[in-house]
């Protein structure tokens, strides 16, 4: 009997995914499932969650084929008969990992993931050429070729999740995932990262959470009255502005700027008023015990108060249900999801009823359009 024997002292490559890793530990080596829980520390029905969806990721063409040129490449049949003396190590256990990504597949992402995220882009890959293709279609269906990679880099994207594909056939067709924006995004601030650092800065973003994050600029007016500055804020904050990116049915933005103006105005006031859950200790109470009776906390002016009565006015004037779901989405920055959740409301319904009420809102506050339609009534 010819069995496989495993061909361990080369080692895996450190752009295998550690799923890919645990996949390749199971079906190349037999290492059994629970004691591929205990060394990755994880529980058994997770390894057979990630085994189960390495087999269904075999189905894409460009995955199968990076795992059997992996296979061929890290397994040997010898000639003669050969039986295991003793259970098989795991590949795990003889691969250390280092701290960074490759820095070849990091220097491709760059490159390629970026050309990627253009309008009508999509990697090609044909059978038997060593190298994939960014092509970029325009909007007369023309195609234009914009960047070559290697296979075994398109491989790993593959391996990753960074590429999924979009249309099977001869040549098949890959499109940039969210797990490939989000890659970007974090491969772009660990490079912001290492500049400050390298500047003198010790505080920074961290990399990880930068890649959830959608930094824009906004104009702020400062408390003192003086011009208007230019802030970095993240627009994938609040659920109204994540909102306000999407298109409707016509191609026009589902919320207008008004509304998405109306919406941050509303949690501005919210902000000023202090009208959020206290995560610590409510110090203000013992600050003033010594001088007032009351156990209120003492305002030095009357901006959280003014603020106060802006926002009793505002979801006043929504008035129930409307006032709900703006008060959530706008103050607490809950998702829709969660806001339909909490008010029982049935799936998907609280996008159309949100836009409502930020309509509402903006002609309360009188922005825009909205002021003049206000106005003719």
């Amino acid at each position: 009997m010819q069995l496989v024997s495993v061909n361990y002292s080369k080692g895996l490559p450190d752009w295998i995914p550690d799923s890919t890793r645990i996949y390749l530990d199971h079906t190349m080596a037999g290492v059994p499932l629970r004691a591929l829980a205990r060394s990755n520390g994880i529980h058994a029905s997770t390894v057979l969650r990630q085994i189960r969806r390495q087999e269904v990721k075999r189905d894409d063409p460009l995955v199968e084929e990076a795992l059997r040129r992996i296979e061929s490449a890290y397994i040997s049949k010898p000639e003669g008969g050969h039986t295991f003396q003793e259970p098989p190590p795991m590949l795990s256990e003889h691969h250390v990992r280092p701290t960074d990504e490759n820095p070849r597949i990091v220097n491709e992402a760059k490159r390629i993931l970026r050309r990627l995220c253009e309008t009508g882009a999509f990697l090609a890959v044909a059978p038997g050429v060593e190298q994939a293709v960014v092509f970029r279609e325009s909007a007369d269906k023309n195609l234009s070729r914009i960047a070559v990679v290697a296979r075994d880099v398109a491989h790993a994207f593959a391996l990753k999740d960074w590429i999924a594909g979009h249309r099977a056939g001869k040549v098949g067709k890959y499109l940039i995932t969210a797990a490939g924006r989000a890659a970007l995004k974090r491969i772009l601030a660990q490079e912001v990262v290492a500049k400050r650092a390298s500047e003198g800065f010790a505080e920074e973003a961290r990399p990880f959470a930068g890649q959830h994050q959608d930094m824009g600029e906004r104009w702020v007016m400062p408390d003192d009255g003086s011009r208007p500055q230019k802030v970095a804020v993240n627009m994938a904050e609040s659920p109204v502005t994540a909102l306000g990116r999407k298109k409707g049915l016509d191609g026009s933005p589902f919320l207008s700027a008004e509304m998405i103006h109306a919406g941050e105005r509303l949690r501005e006031d919210f902000e000023v008023a202090q009208l959020g859950p206290r995560i610590t200790q409510n110090w203000d109470r013992f600050l003033t015990a010594s001088v007032r009776q009351s156990y209120e906390p003492c305002d030095i002016d009357d901006r959280p108060s003014a603020a106060r009565n802006r926002v009793a006015a505002a979801l006043a004037e929504l008035g129930p249900g409307l006032a709900d779901v703006a008060f959530r989405c706008c103050c607490f920055l809950e998702g829709l999801e969660t806001a339909e959740k909490r008010l029982n409301w049935s799936a998907r319904s609280g996008k159309v009823v949100l836009r409502i009420a930020l309509s509402r809102l903006a002609l309360h506050y009188g922005i825009g359009p909205m002021k003049r339609l206000k106005e003719a009534a």
